[in-house]
């Protein structure tokens, strides 16, 4: 939220300048993200003086084209070449000077400077209103006033605003501060706990009055639950045209567009109070009536950036006796606002519902100034005032008068929160013994009211515009930023509990693995869980019956929550690949929502993404590619860190998988992991093959705290080992291998390795050739050559009779 220092000067004399109050703002709980410098005039028309065009003849060397002597002050003469067609002697100029920095109409900056055009010097430049930033006419140099002295700073002459513009970085709790009144009632409070009192100057409406009642539009609202207060007037005879420079500044310099005076005084109130205002031509509402009422579902209306959108049956409108004219507290209608032919004005300010203002803008993906305030909750009290001093802004700047009373439907007024306030409480929440005096000093600056004081505390009415505040705690809270977080001072003694926690803590395996793959070269990502509901239909075990959905989405992409890992991954490897970055090696821990029918269900995962070069070039190798073989080796390391053995290896049924392997354990499947379909990379314009691995990070845990860690001496004795060249089926698996070689022997074998494959060539058909290495170790004696051989000799027998294997 953007907030002028200029404005702020309005209703509170600052004693400060801006870099100061910009702290007080940021300690006040108004966080001051930076502060920016604006200029009506771009540049603030520096180095631009009054000209006294000397002579004017015809350039020798181009016929549209003048040679001109100008006086700059200071008894000064340069010579400057001009193609203004209206240019003369004796007129009295802009000039800008040489070193001045003129702006065009992107706001990109361009430097005077000494130069010859067609062979002439030219010392500066005339200008025009346009080229200078003060007007938009460009067909000839702007003729300035006879009387004016050569020298003397154009900035001098018109009026260049220059301000200070804070950016707020506004949370959602704070909707009192939605306007430049309510960032000035709390430096008033701010200064006056530095002992500063200062009179906050509040704008006067004192002369509004009724001029005739001969335009009356009565107002129905058909739920006031939706609309607790709405209040209209009309004005007629106004003359719609362009803003005063000064209303023009103020929006400008908070990043507004004006428009015209009857819209820009709207805008101008908003940011002022904090009160939106709508203003709708009179003469388009049918049947002089306003109705403020819902619609039936699927009814179409167009909205001022010409959608058309269809109503739900809970948006609120407002509406003549026909038609629809604006979503109410979010957006006007196309037909219904303020053009140039308008002479009469319907003007709205009312208090909605927060809620139904921010499902009715969630909906309609509309974020406007009006809404962000509806949706917070606005003060209910000034509806009338706002108007009021909209009225008579409109009257100053438009003319015309006020035709009709004030119609102020308010049938349930909203009171004042009534909180009881604990000595002891507030002396325990802030850790420091506040002065009763100075609680009541500080109530007292935020408008608090104070009915009745006991031994333990305190009887408060807290202002209706305060929506934040209607718990004890949120008293003490505003009681504290008021004081000072900065004031209170700091125990030099602190207590500290250790808590007894199982190394099998979520948290703890995370660290430990997660540790682990950045050791091996993998950045860990933290995707949104929020996804596009259309990636569910990239795999047929995903159903759209089990999305979450979200009641109110930011927006259509992000409107469900992920049943898998891949799709957000796959989302950060495309970003990646799109930077140039090739070679990636990524890792998550996230979680999967479903909704089924028995409840929702949360799932903890441990995604794993490999592509591109599992590492990088070098001069002495060239770079290696990431494969099936190199993540199955990844999950290997994993498994082993936590201790986890004995896994059974199945081809995965996963059909995101183009060719994949699942690992499990008796109780439950752990990892999946493959390499993902092209037809699924394509849908995210990922052009090189990605291995993807998905954990079940909760079976993990519960795999990892049933085992256990036996530690052992290194051994004494040396290890052996023999190979195999085996010749065998295509169809026989090294696990078969594996799995006869360990129950052939139990004690002393301790490793099993497969180093060769071999298929093609100078094999049968249908066979193929592994080379087999097994390391045997005794932990008590060095092995013989005769022991070693036995064991050998009932591996080949069982190789032979169980997998049909030759020995080559």
């Amino acid at each position: 939220m953007k907030i002028s220092y200029n404005w702020l000067k309005q209703f509170i004399k600052l004693p400060e300048d801006a870099e100061k109050t910009g702290e007080l703002l940021t300690d006040l709980g108004l966080e001051v993200e930076g502060i920016h410098s604006f200029q009506s005039v771009k540049g603030g028309l520096e180095g631009i003086v009054v000209g006294h065009v000397l002579s004017c003849e015809k350039h020798p060397n181009a016929d549209k084209l003048n040679l001109t002597k100008v006086n700059i002050g200071n008894g000064e003469e340069v010579q400057i070449v001009c193609g203004a067609p209206n240019i003369a002697a004796g007129q009295k100029v802009p000039v800008a000077t040489i070193g001045t920095v003129l702006y065009d109409e992107k706001g990109e900056e361009w430097q005077i400077k000494k130069g010859k055009i067609r062979g002439e010097s030219s010392f500066g430049m005339i200008c025009s209103e346009k080229e200078i930033g003060i007007g938009s006419s460009h067909e000839g140099i702007m003729v300035m006033e006879d009387d004016l002295i050569p020298g003397t700073p154009v900035a001098e002459i018109f009026e260049v605003e220059n301000d200070k513009v804070f950016e707020i970085g506004l949370t959602p709790n704070r909707a009192d501060a939605m306007g430049h009144w309510g960032v000035a009632r709390d430096l008033k409070a701010g200064y006056q706990q530095q002992s500063k009192s200062l009179e906050l100057i509040t704008p006067s409406v004192s002369n509004f009055h009724v001029d005739s009642r001969s335009l009356r539009i009565p107002i129905f609202v058909e739920d006031s639950s939706l609309a607790p207060r709405y209040c209209g007037i009309t004005l007629s005879d106004v003359k719609v045209q362009e803003s005063p420079k000064w209303l023009q500044n103020r929006l400008k310099a908070i990043g507004l567009t004006p428009k015209n005076n009857i819209v820009d005084v709207t805008n101008y109130v908003m940011h002022e109070l904090g009160q939106p205002l709508h203003a709708f031509d009179a003469a388009k509402i049918t049947g002089n009536e306003i109705h403020v009422k819902t619609l039936e579902t699927g009814t179409k209306f167009t909205t001022l950036d010409e959608v058309e959108r269809e109503l739900h049956e809970e948006d609120l409108m407002i509406c003549d006796k026909e038609k629809p004219l604006c979503i109410a507290g979010v957006f006007g209608g196309l037909n219904s606002g303020v053009s140039q032919n308008t002479n009469q004005v319907f003007l709205e300010s009312a208090y909605f519902n927060p809620v139904s203002v921010r499902k009715t803008a969630k909906r309609h993906g509309l974020n406007t100034d009006a809404s962000f305030r509806f949706e917070r909750g606005i003060d209910p009290s000034i509806t009338e005032y706002a108007l009021k001093r909209a009225a008579l802004l409109i009257t100053e700047l438009a003319g015309g008068e006020i035709t009709s009373d004030i119609d102020d439907l308010y049938p349930k007024k909203i009171e004042d929160f009534q909180v009881f306030l604990t000595f002891e409480k507030v002396n325990k929440l802030i850790g420091e013994n506040l002065e009763e005096e100075t609680i009541k000093s500080i109530l007292a600056s935020l408008e608090i009211r104070v009915n009745n004081v006991t031994e333990t505390g305190m009887g408060l009415t807290i202002p209706s515009y305060r929506v934040d505040v209607q718990r004890e705690s949120d008293v003490i809270e505003e009681i504290l930023r008021v004081y000072g977080y900065n004031n209170i001072k700091i125990n030099e003694k602190f207590n500290a509990s250790v808590s007894i926690s199982s190394k099998f803590e979520d948290y703890k395996l995370q660290n430990i693995i997660a540790n682990q793959l950045v050791g091996q070269g993998f950045y860990e990502t933290m995707a949104n869980s929020l996804t596009m509901p259309s990636h569910i239909e990239l795999s047929e075990q995903l159903k759209s019956e089990y999305n979450v959905e979200m009641l109110n989405p930011l927006s259509s992409d992000l409107s469900v929550m992920r049943q898998s890992m891949l799709f957000s991954g796959l989302e950060s490897i495309r970003y990646n690949l799109n930077r140039k970055r090739r070679d990636l090696k990524l890792f998550e821990f996230g979680k999967t929502y479903h909704s089924y029918v028995s409840g929702r269900v949360e799932n903890k995962h441990l995604s794993i993404f490999v592509s591109g070069n599992q590492s990088g070039e070098s001069w002495n190798s060239a770079g290696q590619k990431g494969t099936f073989f190199y993540l199955k080796g990844v999950i290997e390391v994993i498994f082993q860190r936590l201790s986890i053995k004995n896994l059974k290896a199945a081809a995965s049924k996963n059909d995101v998988f183009a060719e994949g392997l699942m690992l499990s354990s008796a109780k439950a499947k752990l990892v999946e992991f493959g390499v993902v379909k092209k037809s699924i990379l394509k849908h995210f314009d990922v052009d090189q093959e990605v291995l993807f691995a998905d954990f079940n990070w909760d079976a993990v845990i519960e795999i990892a705290k049933a085992q256990s860690n036996k530690f052992v001496g290194i051994p004494k004795y040396p290890e052996v080992r023999r190979d195999f060249a085996l010749l065998l089926d295509e169809t026989v698996s090294y696990a078969e291998i594996e799995t006869i070689a360990a129950q052939t022997e139990k004690k002393l074998l301790k490793e099993v390795n497969l180093f060769d494959v071999y298929q093609g060539d100078n094999l049968p058909e249908g066979k193929k050739s592994y080379a087999v290495s097994f390391t045997f170790q005794d932990e008590n004696k060095t092995m013989t050559d005769k022991q070693i051989d036995k064991i050998m000799s009932k591996l080949q027998y069982r190789f032979e009779n169980e997998l049909k294997a030759e020995l080559r």
